[in-house]
């Protein structure tokens, strides 16, 4: 299976814009709007993915058609995002309290770096084949 670098540019540029939008809501709301932690962080994750699910339908995919409507797309698309994020805590949950591991750095290593890494996969992988599927695939993969 070939991608185009195309596909991967336009896919890591709206992952950008995601993570900028997350971080600067995530921050504002925690700051000066006085959020709880949680709350403010959920906000921005709902917002990441809103701005990267438009940065993918709008540029990346805008060649694909999509399947269904548009916010059952989106739907998916927060699912795989999720998926990725659950991918993250796992990594971190792993190091943190599987291998004792509990330095911050090692904290950051193991959630911010490897799992970022693979949740990258996952939400490359999931963005591309459950949510902008290629014109060849219109059947379910069970059959």
């Amino acid at each position: 299976m070939s991608v185009r670098r195309g596909e991967l540019v336009g896919f890591a540029l709206s992952g950008l814009c995601a993570y900028a939008a997350d971080l600067a809501l995530f921050v504002w709301l925690r700051g000066p709007a006085g959020w709880d932690p949680l709350t403010a962080k959920a906000a921005g994750f709902v917002a990441g993915c809103t701005v990267a699910y438009a940065g993918n339908a709008l540029g990346t995919y805008r060649h694909r058609t999509p399947e269904g409507s548009r916010l059952r797309q989106y739907a998916v698309f927060l699912a795989v995002n999720v998926a990725g994020a659950l991918v993250q805590l796992l990594c971190l949950a792993c190091s943190h309290y599987g291998f004792g591991l509990t330095s911050q750095t090692a904290d950051t290593v193991s959630g911010a770096g490897v799992g970022m890494a693979l949740a990258t996969v996952v939400r490359f992988w999931g963005t591309r084949t459950l949510v902008f599927r290629s014109e060849g695939r219109q059947r379910s993969w069970t059959g």
